[in-house]
Order: structure tokens, then C-alpha cells, then sequence
């Protein structure tokens, strides 16, 4: 059911785009916009994906933790830890978007100072800085709430802040133009709070935190923490207070501003441009959201897993999540690419999006494609990072190198090559970080098994390869003959992206299996020798949707003493 919602949530997603670029196309106007939107995007990764998850997360864990150990002398360390951070959090989140509102024109200059119409989009980055705060709560319920394994409503917020912008652009876009996307971004972000407030607010009022729960002493009023367990918690939220969210959120500042890098350099183009770029990217990243759909779900129990000393259980884990998340995302790359054109006639080419617009999104699109698995892995590779709350600056080492190598390669290719010259400077430049935070892991927190995670994207690329080959010649042969039989239209165009991802599907499989690096089997090969660090990974068969040593059951390599089951995970919700 997770993965159905943030499914959904994401095609909803596209269809936010695809109402963007029906009402307003892509011209200089949606350029503007675009510029605004930077905001929401930037605070996102910093609030929602990855500054606030990153930080929160095991910081909760540890709570829980603490709380079913029956640590907390008298205190709920959950409520502590809310009572502690959440009111320093929100004012401060409310001092950053005040001042963001004010200097929205400074902020334009900044992002984009070559775009023809600043003022369009100064007023709409005065409305999506709203979303500073409105984020910055969203993210604080939802990482609370998954690490309780409460999965199911933090999966509906982009099913309701995508709501919010397609029915303001319907309903507001007839008499402000683009500004009613801006104005949906804004009623956007209150929605995802008012879907999460609730359920977050049950799990502090209700048996977590009754009187006779885990971690209360006896006859002491629920979350009735001391001021002394207060500071702990609050000192240890990100394990080294400061030190922790400073390297997280500079972390997620420097992967995000490779957009910054994108709007500054396309605002010297030609008026669409930045609108290109945008539903490039937006359609090229749907592989990769879907794939690190199982990193959001299994953060948790890394967490744990380190935060109950059990750095097997957390290795098996994080290499089964890269198998997975590199097959799911090389596997949509080789379909990106093969079905580049007529998927972005599908999705776009009506009412002001011509066909000029889904030529050029097309050729930007493929060339984005070839970073999605440096994406996906810098996104799954992170977590492991930080999933034992210790300050670490490697991350933000290798992001910066990387950032460094998109501005270079874009300011040297955007001349000769435009868009397409910034779309690969973007691919180069998080593949490199990619590289760098894999090769990095193995001294670090969770130390990965470096010969085995290479073997897996190995295959997959081999497979990915295949694929995109079956799937470029199936899309030829669909097109010439679909001029015949059905013409161009809307009609052809599903066909086309039907019969070529199918194709691309199955030989993705049949090569993957043929190398024997089907993902989710457990294990790397069935002749790998046994060893002290070849620990048997295949999790047991009577619960394979149980994480290998999450807190659902015990699986191989429990720290001693380690809980069986904590008290506040119940039946299937957190699947």
C-alpha cells in the first residue's frame, strides 16, 4: 500500500506537469515560474527527502529504542524529544520563510538573472516561499511517524500537495496565469501538514505513551520527561546536536543546487528553455523516485539495526536496497531512453505544448537519463551515512566535488550544446558524487561489501544495455508502422510507448537473470564461498517482507539483548 500511494503520488505528480503544460506551455512565463519553483524543490530535499528524514529518523529510533529498553528514567524519550525540538523548529522555519517572502527579488537576481519577465517571477517566489514552513513541519511528522513504521500517511502527502496545485491552476489559472501554479504551491504544502498532524498526534496521546508503556517508570504521568532527559534527547537528535543537522542540511543543500546550476545557466537561453529542462528531468527521475521508494521504507530499520549495535543485520540491508534500487532504476532508464519522443508526446502535446517543445524536452530528456542511477544511488547511499547519528562530512565532500564538476562541464557546454550541454554537466557531475559515496562506505558507518555491490550494478548495467538496444529497434519498427496504421496522435504514441517499455521489460529480465543478479534473492551467487564477512543473507522464507534484522523479527545477526519486538510496531502497517 506504500508503494502504491507514493506511486500515485508521483503520477500525480506528472500530472501536475502535464496541466502545466497544457494551460501555459513553455515559454517565458512557465520560465518564471519555474524560477519560483526552485524554492519548493530546494526545500524539499533539505525538509522532507533528506535534511529532516536524515536527522530524524534515527533520532527518533534511538528514542524508541531507548523507550522499549526501559532507559528513560521516568520519562517518555518520544515526547521528549517533540516537546524539545518541534516549537524550536517551526520558528525557526518561520524566520527563514519571512525573509525568503522579502527578498524574493534578490533571490530571482540570484537563481536566474538573464530571465525576461523578474517581476512574474518575484511574485510567485513570494507565494512558494511559504513553503519553508509548511515543509519544514511535513517533515518533521513524517520522519516521527516512520520511524513508529507508520508508512501509510507520510505516502499520501505528494497524493495531496499535488491536489492542491492542479486544482488551483484550474481554478485560479483563467485570471492569474502561471500564478495560480505559485498559489497551489503554497495551499500544497498546508495540505501535506493537515494530512500527517492527525496520526502523529494519536501516536503521542495514545499507547505509546500511556502510563505502564516501555520505558515509564510506574506511576509516572506520561511524557512527563525530566528537564535532564529532555536536554539528553535534545542534545543527541542527531546523535552530535549541531554537528549533525549542520552536515545533513549542508549535505542536501549542495545535491540540490545543482538545479540552481541548471536555472542560472538555461535563464541565458532562449525563452523555454528552463521549462525544457524541467519536464526533462521531471518525466527522466519517475524510475528513480519508484526505486528509492524501498530506501524510505527500510531507513527505519537501518536505524535501528545501528542503533541497537547490529552492524551485519544494517550491511545485509543496505546492499539487498542497492541491488534493488540499481536494477528498478537502470531497468526505467533503458525505457526512458528508448521511448524518449513519443512518451513526451503522450504526456504533453496538447493545448500550448507543440511539437517543437516535445522535440527539444525528447533530446534533453535522454541525456538526463544517463545520471538517473548516479541519482538513485547518491539517494540510497546517504542514508547509511547518517543512519547512526554521528556528524560526517564525506558526504557533503563528495556532493560538493560533484557539484563543482556540473558547474564546470555546464558553463563549458552550454554554449555549444544548450540544454542538452546542462542536462549532461548534471549527469557527470552526480555520477561522480555517486562514485565517491560508494567507494567511501567502506570505512565508514555501514561497511559494505564493495566486490559484491560493483557485481550487482554490474548486471544490471550489462542487462540495462540490452534492453535499451531491444527497446530503441521496437520503437523504429512501432513508429513506421503506426504512420500507417493509426498516423501521429495521442493514440499512436500510446503504442509505441507501450510495445517499447514491454520489450525493454522483458529483456531486461531475461538478460539480468541469464546473469544471475536478479535482485531480492537474498544472496550474491550460489557458489560464494562462506567466510566471517560472508555472513548468509537469504532472509528467512516463511516472512519475506519482513526486513532482515529489523525490529518485526529477530533474522540473522541480532545484537544480544536487542529487542524481538518493539511495542509500538503492530500487525502489517509498516509494510
Amino acid at each position: 500500500m506504500t508503494g502504491a500511494l507514493t506511486a500515485a503520488g508521483a503520477l500525480l505528480g506528472l500530472v501536475r506537469d502535464q496541466t502545466l503544460a497544457h494551460l501555459f506551455g513553455a515559454d517565458g512565463a512557465t520560465d518564471a515560474f519555474l524560477v519560483a519553483w526552485t524554492v519548493p524543490e530546494f526545500a524539499s530535499t533539505l525538509l522532507i527527502e533528506d535534511g529532516m528524514a536524515l536527522v530524524l529518523v534515527p533520532a527518533f529510533s534511538a528514542a524508541l529504542v531507548h523507550r522499549t529498553r526501559g532507559g528513560s528514567a521516568g520519562a517518555d524519550p518520544v515526547r521528549a524529544l517533540v516537546r524539545t525540538t518541534l516549537p524550536r523548529l517551526a520558528l525557526a522555519l518561520a524566520v527563514v520563510a519571512v525573509v525568503a517572502v522579502v527578498a524574493a527579488p534578490l533571490v530571482v537576481d540570484l537563481l536566474a538573472p538573464g530571465l525576461p519577465d523578474p517581476d512574474l517571477a518575484v511574485d510567485c517566489t513570494r507565494l512558494t516561499a511559504t513553503c519553508l514552513l509548511s515543509f519544514g513541519l511535513c517533515g518533521y511528522c513524517g520522519a516521527a511517524l516512520r520511524a513508529h513504521g507508520r508508512f501509510f500517511v507520510p505516502a499520501t502527502i505528494y497524493l495531496a500537495y499535488n491536489t492542491g496545485i492542479i486544482t488551483a491552476m484550474f481554478v485560479l489559472g483563467g485570471r492569474w496565469g502561471v500564478r495560480s501554479a505559485a498559489v497551489g504551491v503554497a495551499v500544497g504544502g498546508c495540505l501535506m501538514v493537515a494530512v500527517q498532524a492527525p496520526a502523529l498526534w494519536r501516536r503521542l496521546r495514545g499507547s505509546d505513551s500511556a502510563p505502564g508503556a516501555p520505558g515509564a517508570a510506574p506511576g509516572t504521568a506520561p511524557g512527563a520527561a525530566r528537564p535532564a532527559t529532555r536536554a539528553r534527547l535534545a542534545g543527541g537528535a542527531g546523535g552530535a546536536g549541531g554537528a549533525l543537522i549542520a552536515s545533513v542540511l549542508l549535505f542536501g543543500a549542495c545535491r540540490q543546487s545543482q538545479v540552481l546550476i541548471e536555472r542560472f545557466l538555461g535563464s541565458s537561453l532562449p525563452a523555454g528553455a528552463i521549462s525544457h529542462l524541467n519536464y526533462a528531468q521531471k518525466v527522466a527521475q519517475m524510475p528513480m523516485v519508484l526505486s528509492l521508494m524501498v530506501c524510505t521504507v527500510t531507513f527505519p530499520a537501518v536505524a535501528r539495526a545501528l542503533a541497537g549495535g547490529d552492524t551485519d543485520a544494517a550491511r545485509r540491508r543496505v546492499e539487498r536496497d542497492l541491488g534493488l534500487v540499481s536494477a528498478v532504476v537502470l531497468c526505467g532508464t533503458a525505457a526512458i531512453v528508448a521511448t524518449a519522443a513519443p512518451l513526451v508526446e503522450l504526456l504533453f502535446q496538447r493545448g500550448a505544448f507543440t511539437a517543437e517543445d516535445t522535440t527539444a524536452t525528447a533530446g534533453v530528456m535522454r541525456v538526463y537519463a544517463l545520471g538517473l542511477l548516479g541519482h538513485a544511488l547518491v539517494g540510497a547511499l546517504v542514508r547509511s551515512y547518517f543512519s547512526a547519528r554521528r556528524p560526517t562530512w564525506y558526504p557533503l565532500l563528495s556532493m560538493a566535488l560533484g557539484v563543482g564538476v556540473t558547474a564546470v562541464l555546464g558553463a563549458l557546454a552550454v554554449g555549444p550544446f544548450g540544454v542538452r550541454g546542462i542536462a549532461a554537466a548534471n549527469a557527470a557531475g552526480i555520477t561522480l558524487g555517486a562514485v565517491l559515496l560508494l567507494c567511501g562506505t567502506k570505512r565508514r558507518t555501514v561497511p559494505l561489501r564493495l566486490d559484491r555491490v560493483t557485481r550487482q550494478l554490474a548486471r544490471a548495467a550489462a542487462a540495462a544495455g540490452c534492453a535499451t538496444g531491444a527497446g530503441v529497434l521496437c520503437a523504429a519498427r512501432v513508429e513506421r508502422a503506426r504512420t500507417t496504421a493509426l498516423g501521429d496522435g495521442v493514440h499512436g504514441a500510446l503504442c509505441t510507448v507501450l510495445a517499447t517499455s514491454l520489450t525493454v521489460l522483458v529483456v531486461f529480465l531475461l538478460v539480468l537473470r541469464a546473469l544471475g543478479g536478479l535482485p531480492g534473492r537474498g544472496h550474491d551467487g550460489r557458489n560464494e564461498p562462506a567466510g566471517p564477512d560472508r555472513t548468509p543473507d537469504r532472509a528467512p522464507t516463511t516472512a519475506p517482507a519482513t526486513p532482515t534484522g529489523s525490529v518485526d523479527g529477530p533474522g540473522p545477526g541480532r545484537a544480544p539483548g536487542a529487542p524481538h519486538r518493539s511495542p509500538d510496531r503492530k500487525g502489517t502497517d509498516a509494510r
